[in-house]
């Protein structure tokens, strides 16, 4: 199983970035949101510079997941393809 992060744009036409998540190399990156065996709630408070998923960021950093580059992804066709 693949364990790699990045953190993608939200789709939203803006500059808001949130985690997505890599666990199979034939899948799509998907949002940390659909993974609930990976995820865990955000944070109720706001934290200067973070962005929905921090805390599941932060949790699966320790577990030893990969955060990859968002460029690098943004250059794939499969996630063009997909945004």
């Amino acid at each position: 199983m693949l364990k790699q992060m990045a953190w993608l744009p939200s789709g939203e036409g803006d500059s808001t970035k949130i985690l997505y998540l890599h666990t199979d190399s034939t899948q799509p990156w998907q949002p940390y949101s659909a993974f609930p065996e990976y995820s865990v709630a955000d944070y109720d408070i706001d934290i200067e510079g973070a962005s929905q998923g921090f805390a599941t960021f932060q949790k699966l950093l320790r577990e030893g997941w990969s955060l990859v580059s968002s460029n690098q992804i943004q250059q794939l066709p499969r996630f063009n393809d997909e945004g």
